[in-house]
Formats: C-alpha cells, structure tokens, sequence
C-alpha cells in the first residue's frame, strides 16, 4: 500500500523562545526523498538519512510558530503527506513538573500503568507525550494521572509531560523529565 509518513518533534512541547528543537519525519520507505512544508511554503534544509529526514529549529523565535508538514516522493511523484504538526513558541513561565510511573518503567505486556504528572502549580492542564507526539491530555489539580491500561509492546518508549495554565493566557512549563517504559 501507499506509505505512511509520522512526523514529531524531538524534544516535544512548546519552545520557548531561544530554544531549539528537530522536526523529523519518518516513512516506511527509504530510498525517496522528503520535503517539509510550513504552511503552503517550502522549506529545503532537511538532513535525511535512510527514511528518517529532519529539519532543525535552533534559536527560535516567534516565526518559528506555525502548522508544518512533510511529504514524501520518489522520483518526483508525492507518494505520501504526514498530517500536520502545530509548532507553537511560547515563554515556559512556569516550574518544570515530574513525570513518574507506578509500577515502574519496566513491565509485561498486559499489565497496568500509571503516569503522574506533578507540577507545584494549582489548576493546570498536562500533555504526556510519547516519543514526541502527543499521547494524552491530562486536566489536573495539583497532579495529572494517566492510566494505560493492558500496554503492549507498542506502549513502548520515551515518555515526557508539559503543563500549562488553564486561564486565558495561556502558560507554559518547561518539558519534563523523560521516562522509557519498556514493555516486555
């Protein structure tokens, strides 16, 4: 069938202004080429290798903001379109929350987890991300809780949290500590 492509960012979350971070784009495929779109513009410096291209945000500032996508070609015919990815860059004004897993990072296939989230401040919202795509929304008092339950191998990998304020303005924490759950 037609390939599919993923696309992410790694770290993901929010850039504060300043910061860097990588869009990648991966497909099936590996003998093709990427071209990565912000909005309807085209933008050229991807490093690819194999079928994993990347595009690389240093220093970034309010234009970096923006919807991005990637398509995917062979021999000059678009073979696949990711979905988009929304790139937002925004002050982190608020303290870095802590991300932990009961029963710990390291379980079979078929059992039950749950992520914490902490953050010090009241009345927050919390993404968990999972190797940089968002996994879950996580709305919160003082502590976010996501339950996976019966994981399988594919629940595999590395885990983060951001959280934000939930009033108009809308405030940023910096990204978590990372966490590999590995599903044996």
């Amino acid at each position: 069938g037609a390939p599919t492509i993923s696309i992410f960012l790694k770290p993901p979350g929010v850039i504060p202004p300043g910061g860097s971070t990588t869009i990648c784009c991966i497909c099936q495929r590996s003998y093709g080429s990427f071209v990565l779109y912000k909005g309807s513009h085209r933008l050229h410096a991807l490093e690819q290798s194999g079928s994993r291209a990347e595009f690389s945000i240093s220093n970034a500032t309010y234009k970096d903001r923006g919807t991005y996508h990637c398509h995917y070609l062979e021999g000059g015919t678009v073979l696949a379109r990711s979905d988009e990815l929304e790139v937002s860059v925004e002050e982190l004004r608020l303290p870095r929350p802590d991300l932990s897993v009961l029963p710990g990072q390291k379980v079979t296939a078929g059992a039950d987890v749950m992520f914490h989230c902490t953050t010090t401040q009241p009345s927050t919202g919390c993404y968990l991300y999972l190797e940089g795509q968002i996994r879950a929304q996580l709305l919160s008092g003082e502590q976010g809780d996501y339950s996976l339950s019966r994981v399988q191998k594919g629940d595999s990998g590395c885990y983060s949290c951001q959280c934000y304020t939930m009033n108009t303005s809308r405030e940023w924490s910096a990204v978590s500590n990372t966490l590999d759950l590995v599903v044996r």
